[in-house]
């Protein structure tokens, strides 16, 4: 029987597993000097009991399976993954959980350099060394935002998996046509403003391809420019008791609604993007000043005013609604295993089910209609749009003038009159 370090160690596995035979089968075969460890990642991910009794279980009946097949924890593989399940659902029913938990355990083993991370065919090796020498360049040469870099690599995966099928991958095969015909399917799959970015991507990479002679030619030419002009409709927005309808939607009793509440008041108050909220850090809240550390776009950095009503939802979170968890991140996810939010797009989906229990259907759904609403409501009480571009923290009063088109009795009052009188 394996060794156990300390005595707190094994009475947690013994939690898990209050069956006797089954700790002790965990222990005396294959995978026992790695149960501490996995155990101990359970407990920090917050996964139910029933969860990690399941998992001990049937980590329990692989690693006997192992043991009878005469099959060292270093030999292990997805493909023994695979006969282990394969035998286990002759005797037991299936459980959908079965394959993710494995996979997990792969990982682990992997990444202690226990098990070797399994072959990759060329082709994967070369698209994966060529997206990683892209994001070299976009991170130390041109120094974007680590936000936009990973925006730049989905388009480039896109394009790559659309483009170019056959194997190996013959960039030097790339013409106008690939490129003009794949822009023009997202413009048609996506909103103007994404659109735009993919394209702005797209450029970026047939440059990086240009520069690195894995191209013959500058196939960024041959992009084309997608029509999205800034004025040409008005910001989406809500009324202010309709931001207050949205609020009172967060059950505050609840752990999850604590979040929920914290979150939205932070991009209804002071009109935070939706990557700056999944990114804020403990470390960034500055209870002594009462000061919140932002991590804007353009890698820069701002310090905003903490004003109560925020202070008090983040304290109340923090308090008793945050799971236990190792991540410096502020918002976490409710469900095991719990690690910060992924992203912006976790923090707008999370906007969209608040909208959907306000019973608010605007036409869009994202966090940015927070900041747009926010910006709105300062205009109607008379803030100027210096003052509105500070708050949002816009470098330009003309990512500021949007709004202006918001206040449409002043823009009323200035029009010119209709040559000779109303029609």
């Amino acid at each position: 029987m394996v060794n156990r370090s300390t005595t707190e160690e094994t009475s947690m596995i013994q939690q898990f597993c209050p069956n006797p035979g089954v700790w002790q089968r965990l222990y005396a075969g294959p995978l026992g000097a790695h149960l501490d460890t996995w155990a101990q990642q359970l407990l920090q991910q917050g996964y139910a009991s029933w969860t990690t009794k399941y998992t001990m279980r049937l980590l329990a009946d692989l690693s006997r399976w192992l043991q009878r097949y005469s099959l060292a924890v270093t030999d292990l593989h997805e493909r023994h993954v695979d006969a282990f399940l394969q035998n286990r659902y002759r005797r037991c029913r299936a459980h959908r959980d079965d394959r993710s938990i494995l996979k997990r355990l792969l990982r682990q083993l992997r990444e202690h350099d226990v098990i070797p991370f399994p072959g990759v065919e060329t082709e994967r090796d070369a698209r994966t060394c060529l997206e990683d020498d892209f994001q070299h360049s976009l991170l130390q040469q041109r120094g974007l935002a680590p936000t936009t870099v990973h925006a730049y690599l989905d388009t480039v995966r896109r394009f790559l998996s659309d483009r170019l099928t056959a194997q190996p991958l013959r960039l030097e095969a790339l013409c106008a046509q690939d490129v003009t015909g794949f822009i023009v399917q997202q413009a048609r799959r996506y909103r103007p403003a994404h659109a735009k970015l993919t394209a702005t991507a797209l450029r970026s990479f047939l440059r990086f391809l240009l520069q690195r002679g894995a191209i013959p030619n500058d196939l960024a030419q041959a992009v084309p420019t997608v029509p999205n002009w800034r004025l040409s409709a008005l910001p989406q927005f809500l009324k202010a008791e309709e931001v207050a309808g949205l609020l009172q939607s967060c059950d505050q009793r609840t752990p999850h609604g604590q979040r929920d509440y914290a979150i939205l008041l932070l991009l209804a108050r002071l009109g935070l993007r939706a990557g700056e909220v999944a990114a804020l850090r403990l470390d960034d809240l500055d209870w002594d000043v009462g000061e919140l550390l932002v991590r804007s776009k353009g890698a820069r950095y701002d310090r905003l005013p903490l004003p109560h009503a925020v202070g008090e939802a983040l304290a109340a979170y923090l308090r008793t609604g945050r799971p236990p968890c190792p991540t410096r991140q502020v918002f976490v996810r409710m469900r095991a295993p719990h690690r910060g939010v992924a992203n912006g797009q976790a923090v707008s989906t999370l906007v969209h089910r608040a909208l959907e229990r306000a019973g608010l259907n605007p036409v869009r759904k994202g966090a940015h209609l927070l900041r747009h609403s926010l910006a709105t409501q300062m205009l109607h009480h008379g803030a100027s749009l210096v003052e509105i571009g500070e708050l949002l923290r816009h470098r330009t009063i003309e990512t500021t003038r949007i709004y202006a088109r918001v206040d449409q009795g002043a823009l009323r009052a200035r029009a010119l009159p209709w040559p000779g009188g109303a029609p």
